[in-house]
C-alpha cells in the first residue's frame, strides 16, 4: 500500500509534459495574438500546396482525414484555449484549401487532345496575343463543328498570317496541333498544368494562310491592343515594349536580349503591373483629384474632397487594372490599394501585414491555382518583406524623421532603400532558384536607380504623353519616355554583364523549398522572440538547395536531347544544333550561366553516324543521334557493354545497359530525366508515377473523329 503515493506523481509525469508544451505555445500566441490573423490564408495556401503535392487521390482524402482529426484535437485541448482555437481554425483553413483547389480543378474540366495531329478547322477568335519582337501572333480560338477537338486552342500564326485578325472574327485555318506539352525535364515549367486552369486543350502552329470572312477584320480591335499599337508607334522597338508593358501589361514587343538583361539585372518586375504600378496610378489620380476637388470652396468646407479623391483614385486603379489584364500581381495590387484606401478613411493604419493578409486571402479564394505560380509568391513575398522589415523597431528608428541636415536626411533614405532591395532580394532568392534556377545578386542595387527612373520619369511622362495625344501634341512627353526607357534598358544590359550577376544553382528539391518559405514566413510574420526559431527550416531548406548535386547527364522529355557534365566545369550537348529553348531549359535544369558545348567536340567522345559514346564518373553512357533503325542483335554487345544506354526511338529488347535503359517507352511514362552518377547513382524524373492531378488523366480528344480512352494520356 505504501508504494501508491511514490507510483502517481511517476504515473502523472509524462501526462504533464504535453501540458506544459500547451501551455508555453499558449503563452507565446498570447503575446504575439494580433499577428495570429496573419496565418490564416497561409493554411489556407498549406491545403492548395499539399494537393498540387500529393499525387494520388487517396493521399488527398488521407490528409483530408487526418485533418479532421486535428480539428477534433483542437476542439479536446478547448475552444476557450487560443491554443486550441488555432489548432481548430488552422486545420479547418488547410482542409478548405484542399477541398478548394480540388473543386476548382474539377470545374475547369476539358477535354485534351491526346496526340499531336496535323488538321483544317474553322473557329471563333476569343483572343489576341501580338508578340512583334518574335514576327508571330498568338490566338486562342474556340473550334467550331469539331467534337473532335478540344473546345479551346491556342496557336501561333507567324509572319503576316496573323494581321489584322480580332477578338470575335470567324477564321478558318489549318495547324499543326499537339497536346500541352508538360515539363520537359525535372524542376522544369510544366505548362500542361496551367492550361488546365486556363482551359486549353492544345497548342500549336498555323501552317500556310488564313481563310478570312468578306469583310473581316474592320472590326475595331480591343482598347487594350489599340493602345499598346499606338504606344509602339510612339515608341518603336524594346523601348516601346516596356512602354506598353508599364500601360497595358503587353510585353510582345520587348526583344529576347533585353527581356534577359531585365531578368538577370533583377529589373523584370517592373514588366510585371504590380504593386508599384497600381500604387503610382492610384496615387497621381488621388493627388490630381484632390488638388481639382480643393478648388470647390463647398466641397472643402463640407469635408467631401478627401472621400471624392480616394473614389477617383479607385476608379482608376480599377480601370488600370482591367486595361492591364486583370493578372494576379495586379489584382493583388488592386485589392490592397483598395484596403488601403479604405483604411485611410477610415482613420486606421494603411499598411499593415493584415492588409497583405486579406489581399492573398481574396486571391486564393478566386484563383487557388495560383498560389504554386511564381508570379503570387514573388509578389507576395516581396511585399511581405518590405512591410515586415518597415514594421521593425530598428527600421522606424533608422528612417525615422529628424532633425540633420539635408545630405545626412538624403543619405539615410538611400541607405534605406537600399536596405529594402536587400531583404527582398533575400526573400525573393528562394523563390526564383525554385522555379527558374537563377536569382539577380545586384537587383538591390539597380533597383535604388530603376524604380524611382520608372515611378518618377517614364510612368508620368507616359500618362502626359497619352493625355495630350488627344490634342495632338503628345510628341514631346514621348521623346522623354523614350529616353528615360533606353536609360532603364542600357542600366539592366550594364548590371547584367557584371562579372557574378547572377547565382545559377540546379534543381531545388521541394521539401527544401517548403521549409525555407515555411521558416522565412516565421520570421516575418511573428513578432516577438520566437519568431527566431524560423532560421532553422530556413537554413536547412538553404542548406539543401547549396548541397544539391549537379546533374551528371539531363535527357529531355522526348529523348533526342542530352546535356551532358564535362570535366573542367559546364555541360555539352548530343546535337549541337539545338535551338535556343532546348538550350536554355537544359541550362536552368543544369544551374550553369554559360553557353553549352557540343559533345562531339570532346576527346573523350567517339561518336559515328548513330552513337556516341564516352566514359563519366567511371560509367559508360552510350547515346543515340541517329534516326535509322538498327537490328536488335547488332546492338545487344554495345548496349551490354553500356552502364547507360539512352535514345529517343523504340530500343528493341535485346538492348539492355548493365543499369539504365532509356527509350521513347519509358520516357513516355518518366518524362525527362536528371541522372546522378557515382557510387550510388540516383535518377530525378519530371512525371511521377501513379500521379492522378487531372491534367496527367483528362478525357482526351483525338483531333480526327476517333474514340479515345479517358486514360489515353496517362504516363
Amino acid at each position: 500500500m505504501a508504494t501508491w503515493p511514490l507510483q502517481t506523481p511517476i504515473a502523472g509525469a509524462p501526462m504533464r509534459a504535453p501540458r506544459r508544451i500547451a501551455d508555453w505555445v499558449e503563452a507565446r500566441l498570447d503575446a504575439d495574438r494580433e499577428r495570429i490573423a496573419l496565418w490564416l490564408p497561409v493554411a489556407l495556401g498549406a491545403g492548395i500546396a499539399s494537393w498540387f503535392a500529393l499525387p494520388r487521390e487517396i493521399d488527398w482524402i488521407g490528409l483530408l482525414l487526418l485533418l479532421g482529426g486535428g480539428t477534433l484535437t483542437g476542439w479536446l485541448i478547448g475552444w476557450q484555449r487560443r491554443f486550441g482555437r488555432v489548432v481548430v481554425i488552422g486545420c479547418a483553413a488547410m482542409a478548405a484549401g484542399l477541398l478548394l483547389i480540388w473543386a476548382r480543378a474539377a470545374w475547369v474540366a476539358a477535354p485534351v487532345l491526346a496526340w499531336p495531329v496535323t488538321t483544317q478547322f474553322s473557329a471563333v477568335v476569343e483572343s489576341v496575343e501580338p508578340l512583334p519582337a518574335r514576327g508571330q501572333v498568338r490566338l486562342v480560338l474556340r473550334p467550331a463543328g469539331r467534337r473532335d477537338l478540344p473546345p479551346r486552342l491556342r496557336v501561333t500564326l507567324r509572319g503576316e498570317q496573323g494581321r489584322g485578325i480580332v477578338p470575335g472574327e470567324a477564321i478558318g485555318l489549318r495547324a499543326r496541333l499537339m497536346p500541352p506539352p508538360t515539363a520537359g525535364l525535372p524542376g522544369g515549367y510544366d505548362f500542361a498544368q496551367r492550361a488546365w486552369f486556363d482551359r486549353i486543350g492544345a497548342v500549336g502552329t498555323a501552317l500556310g494562310e488564313i481563310a478570312r470572312a468578306p469583310g473581316a477584320g474592320e472590326g475595331r480591335p480591343p482598347l487594350r491592343a489599340r493602345l499598346s499599337a499606338h504606344i509602339h508607334e510612339a515608341v518603336p522597338g524594346s523601348p516601346g515594349g516596356v512602354a506598353a508593358a508599364l500601360v497595358t501589361g503587353d510585353r510582345g514587343a520587348i526583344s529576347d536580349d533585353d527581356a534577359e538583361a531585365m531578368r538577370r539585372s533583377g529589373l523584370a518586375h517592373l514588366l510585371s503591373i504590380s504593386g508599384l504600378h497600381v500604387t503610382a496610378v492610384v496615387g497621381f489620380a488621388m493627388l490630381l483629384a484632390m488638388r481639382l476637388l480643393g478648388l470647390n470652396r463647398r466641397l472643402a468646407l463640407a469635408g467631401h474632397v478627401l472621400p471624392l479623391a480616394a473614389a477617383a483614385g479607385a476608379l482608376a486603379g480599377a480601370g488600370y487594372t482591367w486595361l492591364a489584364g486583370a493578372e494576379v500581381p495586379t489584382l493583388r495590387s488592386l485589392i490592397a490599394a483598395l484596403l488601403v484606401l479604405a483604411a485611410f478613411l477610415l482613420g486606421r493604419e494603411a499598411i499593415t501585414l493584415r492588409l497583405v493578409a486579406a489581399g492573398a486571402l481574396l486571391v486564393l479564394v478566386w484563383r487557388p491555382e495560383a498560389l504554386v505560380g511564381p508570379s503570387f509568391q514573388l509578389s507576395f513575398a516581396a511585399v511581405t518583406a518590405i512591410i515586415a522589415l518597415h514594421e521593425s523597431r530598428w527600421m522606424r528608428d533608422f528612417v525615422g524623421r529628424r532633425d540633420e541636415p539635408w545630405v545626412v536626411r538624403f543619405g539615410r533614405g538611400i541607405a534605406g532603400l537600399v536596405i529594402t532591395g536587400l531583404v527582398v532580394e533575400v526573400a525573393l532568392a528562394p523563390i526564383a532558384l525554385f522555379h527558374f534556377h537563377k536569382a539577380g545578386l545586384y537587383g538591390a542595387l539597380a533597383n535604388v536607380v530603376a524604380i524611382p527612373l520608372t515611378t518618377f520619369v517614364i510612368m508620368p511622362a507616359e500618362a502626359l504623353a497619352l493625355l495630350f495625344d488627344a490634342a495632338g501634341i503628345g510628341a514631346p512627353f514621348w521623346w522623354v519616355a523614350g529616353q528615360a526607357l533606353a536609360a532603364l534598358i542600357a542600366l539592366a544590359h550594364h548590371v547584367a554583364a557584371a562579372p557574378g550577376a547572377v547565382a545559377a544553382l540546379p534543381i531545388f528539391p521541394a521539401w527544401g523549398f517548403a521549409l525555407a518559405v515555411l521558416g522565412g514566413l516565421w520570421l516575418l510574420l511573428w513578432q516577438r522572440r520566437w519568431r527566431f526559431a524560423g532560421f532553422l527550416p530556413l537554413l536547412v531548406g538553404s542548406a539543401a538547395l547549396l548541397a544539391q548535386p549537379r546533374p551528371d547527364l539531363l535527357v529531355s522529355g522526348d529523348g533526342r536531347h542530352i546535356a551532358a557534365a564535362v570535366p573542367g566545369g559546364g555541360y555539352a550537348l548530343l546535337r549541337s544544333r539545338a535551338g535556343d529553348y532546348v538550350r536554355d531549359a537544359m541550362a536552368e535544369a543544369a544551374g550553369v550561366d554559360e553557353p553549352l558545348g557540343a559533345l562531339t567536340d570532346l576527346d573523350h567522345v567517339v561518336c559515328n553516324r548513330d552513337f556516341c559514346r564516352w566514359r563519366q564518373r567511371g560509367r559508360t553512357i552510350l547515346a543515340q543521334r541517329g534516326y535509322d533503325r538498327i537490328d536488335g542483335a547488332a546492338m545487344a554487345p554495345a548496349c551490354a557493354a553500356a552502364d547507360v544506354v539512352i535514345s529517343h526511338r523504340w530500343l528493341p529488347r535485346e538492348c539492355r545497359a548493365r543499369w539504365l535503359t532509356v527509350d521513347r517507352d519509358s520516357l513516355a511514362e518518366s518524362g525527362g530525366l536528371a541522372l546522378y552518377l557515382g557510387s550510388a547513382p540516383q535518377v530525378a524524373t519530371a512525371l511521377r508515377r501513379g500521379d492522378e492531378h487531372p491534367w496527367r488523366r483528362p478525357l482526351a480528344v483525338s483531333g480526327n473523329d476517333e474514340a479515345v480512352p479517358t486514360n489515353a494520356l496517362a504516363p
